[in-house]
C-alpha cells in the first residue's frame, strides 16, 4: 500500500475500500462458484478463476486511475478468488470421509504458507522492480500455476473408480490381518433441503460472527505494535504469528477432529480467538504480541478447516460447492467490514481496546452457539423420497 500510494497519490481510504469491496464481492461470488463446481467439477472453474487472477493483476500493475483499481480488484480478482476456496474445498469433502479434518487441514495450509512466504517475496521484487511489474509477475506466474495445477484436479473418487479415502472395503490392512471397514455411504442433501435445517442457519450465524472480526488482527495488529513503541521490523514479526500459528493450526485441528468430533473443536478454536482478544489491550511488548497473534492463527487456521469438514459431515458430498459457497458467501462477505468498523471504533476513540473487546464478544457468541448445534435430520419424508 505505501508504494502505491507514493506512486499514484490514491489515499488509505480509497484503497483500503477497495480491498473491502473486493473481499466482499468474492465471498458472495462464492454462491455461483459453488453451484459451478457441483455441476461441471473444480477443473473448469479453478482455471478460469486463474485466468481471472492472472488478467486482474496484469490490469492492477497497469492502473492509473481509482476507477481502473475497482474494475481489475473487486472486478476480474475478485471473480477469480471465489474460484479458489470452495472448490477446493468442495472437492476434498468428496474424496475424503474417515480423515476429512486431516485432508482439509492438509491442503488449506496452503494459504498460511502463502501468508508467511508472499509478503516476504513481495517486498523484496518492490524493491527492486517496483509496485506494478511485481504486481504483472505474480499475476503471470501465480496464474499459470494455478491452471497447471488444476489441470491435475479430478472430481471425485468414482473418477478413478475409487471410494472415498481411496480404500475398498475388503482391502487388508499391511499386516494382511483384519478387513477395512468402509465407510457406510454418506446422505447428500440438496442446498434447499440444508436450508431447511435449522443447524444450516446456526452454522452460519456462528461463522457470521467469527468472520465478522477475523481480519482485524491481519488489518490492524502491526500498526497497533508500533502505536505501543514497538520498532517497525519486530512489528511486521507480530503479523508474521498469524501465519505461523496457521500453518500448523489447519492440519492439527483438523487431525483432531478426526478423534474427538468438530463441534469440542469449533468450541475450543472459537474460545481460543476470544480469550486471544480479550488479552490484547493488556500486553505491549511485541514477544507477548507475537505470540498471541500465533494462537490467533492456530485458531483461526483450525476454525476455516473445520468450517469446510462440518458442512462435509452434516450434509455430505452432493452439494457440497452449493452449500459451502452459500454459507461462506454470507458469513464470509461480513470480513470486508469487520475491520473498517474496527478502523472507525479505533478513529473515534483513539484506542483499539473497544475494537479488541468487540471482537471478543463476537468469538464468545460463536462459542455459546456451538453449544446449539446438533447433526440435521432430513424430514422422514424426504428419506422416504430418496429410497
Amino acid at each position: 500500500m505505501p508504494a502505491i500510494q507514493s506512486d499514484t497519490g490514491w489515499s488509505r481510504e480509497a484503497l483500503a475500500g477497495c480491498f473491502s469491496v473486493y473481499a466482499f464481492t468474492y465471498g458472495m461470488l462464492s454462491i455461483l462458484t459453488g453451484r459451478l463446481t457441483d455441476r461441471f467439477g473444480p477443473r473448469p472453474v479453478i482455471i478460469t478463476g486463474g485466468l481471472l487472477l492472472l488478467i486482474g493483476y496484469v490490469m492492477l500493475s497497469r492502473a492509473t486511475s481509482i476507477w481502473q483499481l475497482y474494475v481489475a480488484l473487486p472486478g476480474f480478482c475478485a471473480c477469480g478468488m471465489s474460484a479458489a476456496f470452495v472448490p477446493c474445498n468442495a472437492t476434498v469433502i468428496r474424496w475424503f470421509v474417515r480423515l476429512r479434518g486431516r485432508a482439509l487441514g492438509i491442503t488449506m495450509m496452503g494459504a498460511s504458507v502463502g501468508n508467511i512466504v508472499t509478503p516476504i517475496l513481495a517486498a523484496l521484487m518492490i524493491d527492486s522492480l517496483g509496485w506494478r511489474a511485481t504486481y504483472a509477475w505474480m499475476g503471470v506466474v501465480g496464474g499459470a500455476l494455478i491452471v497447471g495445477v488444476a489441470l491435475l484436479i479430478r472430481h471425485e473418487p468414482a473418477d478413478l473408480g475409487l471410494k472415498p479415502d481411496g480404500y475398498d472395503a475388503k482391502r487388508s490392512n499391511n499386516a494382511g490381518s483384519a478387513a477395512v471397514e468402509e465407510p457406510e455411504a454418506e446422505e447428500s442433501w440438496t442446498l434447499r433441503e440444508a436450508q431447511r435445517s435449522f443447524a444450516f442457519w446456526l452454522l452460519t450465524a456462528m461463522f457470521f460472527m467469527t468472520w465478522l472480526v477475523v481480519f482485524l488482527p491481519v488489518v490492524h495488529l502491526t500498526s497497533y505494535a508500533i502505536d505501543l513503541g514497538v520498532d517497525p521490523i519486530r512489528a511486521s514479526f507480530v503479523l508474521a504469528g498469524v501465519g505461523i500459528g496457521g500453518v500448523l493450526g489447519r492440519p492439527l485441528v483438523g487431525i483432531v477432529s478426526d478423534r474427538i468430533s468438530r463441534l469440542p473443536a469449533l468450541a475450543v478454536v472459537f474460545l481460543a480467538q476470544a480469550a486471544v482478544f480479550a488479552a490484547l489491550p493488556f500486553f505491549e511488548h511485541w514477544l507477548a504480541l507475537t505470540l498471541l497473534a500465533a494462537i490467533f492463527g492456530f485458531a483461526y487456521g483450525g476454525g476455516t478447516t473445520l468450517f469446510a469438514a462440518v458442512v462435509g459431515d452434516f450434509y455430505g458430498p452432493g452439494s457440497a460447492g452449493a452449500i459451502v459457497g452459500f454459507v461462506f458467501a454470507i458469513a464470509g462477505s461480513a470480513a470486508a467490514f469487520g475491520p473498517w468498523f474496527a478502523g472507525y471504533i479505533i478513529d473515534r476513540t483513539g484506542s483499539y481496546d473497544v475494537a479488541f473487546w468487540f471482537s471478543a464478544v463476537a468469538n464468545m457468541i460463536a462459542f455459546v452457539l456451538v453449544g446449539f448445534l446438533r447433526r440435521p435430520e432430513r424430514p422422514a419424508a424426504t428419506q422416504a423420497a430418496v429410497r
